[in-house]
């Protein structure tokens, strides 16, 4: 037998209480073919019917197992639902984010400090992730994403934040840097450490690097930026990383700024039901002035055609 499903046998017991499809649909919020829906469904998990409705028929009549479903949940329902809404409030809300682990890791922690300082109750939990953004938040798994990814996905809205750059970043001792063009062919023989298969980043610099058909392989794979960088510190081999993850103090390495490639956008995210939700239109807010004008450009981030 299939799982039975709270929302179903909600949507049912207001049906059978209220006398009508239409009546149950503006109590739960619903449109009268959802409504409708819920209940078909559920009588064919339960393979019988239990409710008869005419066509153009303003009241349903129960059949006798919608009567014996209806006795059962009257009035227990409701008191298991009063109790579960009074559960809820007093748990502490939470909010779940995910995003790169770069991201996390260079830029999210002063956009944290700001949103605690706004909302000091609210828990966040964040998912360092890069591939599988898309369908954590569609199996309910995240509420909201910082992603180099757009996903086309009506369930998940996403908002084009902007754009940032890429730099070459290779051991101070291997020399002077490359220029920007020159990058591909100063890279034939030398050791790439980059980001693991699959990863957005990986993917443009794999792409550029292959330019003219020269080889690429890489020696050293790993899950995000600061891992990364940290294996060129130790003299590992070169990377192309975000040029935000590159800062004046480093001194065991060298980078230039690749402007000659197209910028990596960055979008914020969330559950569609979540997009009017107060925490998260505070928290889109601040990544927005953090972000934009410091680290992410928006002229660098024209939307693609199959944007919006």
């Amino acid at each position: 037998m299939a799982k039975l499903n709270l929302t179903l046998i909600q949507t049912f017991y207001q049906v059978a209480k209220r006398g009508s499809f239409s009546a149950a649909a503006r109590e739960l919020n619903l449109s009268y073919q959802s409504a409708a829906n819920h209940v078909r469904r559920l009588e064919q998990i339960l393979k019988d019917r239990l409710i008869d409705s005419e066509q153009g028929a303003k009241q349903v009549t129960l059949t006798p197992r919608g009567r014996a479903l209806y006795r059962l949940l009257d009035p227990e329902l409701e008191v298991m639902l009063e109790r579960l809404s009074l559960l809820l409030e007093t748990q502490r809300s939470t909010l779940r984010i995910g995003m790169p682990q770069a991201i996390f890791y260079f830029l999210f922690p002063g956009i944290l400090a700001e949103f605690r300082e706004r909302h000091p109750d609210l828990e966040l939990s964040v998912f360092e992730r890069d591939t599988v953004l898309a369908e954590l938040v569609a199996s309910g798994s995240l509420d909201v994403c910082l992603s180099e990814r757009y996903f086309g996905d009506p369930v998940m809205p996403q908002q084009l934040l902007g754009a940032y750059r890429l730099s070459l970043v290779h051991p101070r001792a291997w020399g002077a840097s490359p220029a920007p063009d020159d990058v591909p062919r100063w890279a034939l023989g030398r050791p790439l450490v980059t980001f693991e298969p699959g990863q957005t980043l990986r993917n443009h610099a794999m792409n550029f690097l292959a330019r003219d058909g020269a080889p690429v392989a890489a020696s050293i794979s790993a899950s995000g930026s600061s891992n990364i960088k940290r294996c060129v510190e130790e003299g590992l081999g070169f990377a192309i990383i975000p040029s935000w993850c590159v800062s004046a103090e480093d001194e065991t390495i060298a980078s230039v700024r690749l402007d000659n490639l197209t910028g990596i956008r960055v979008y914020f995210g969330c559950a569609g039901y979540l997009k009017n939700n107060p925490y998260v239109r505070d928290l889109a807010e601040i990544c927005r002035r953090r972000l934009i004008g410091t680290v992410l450009d928006v002229d660098a981030a024209d939307p693609s055609p199959s944007e919006p």
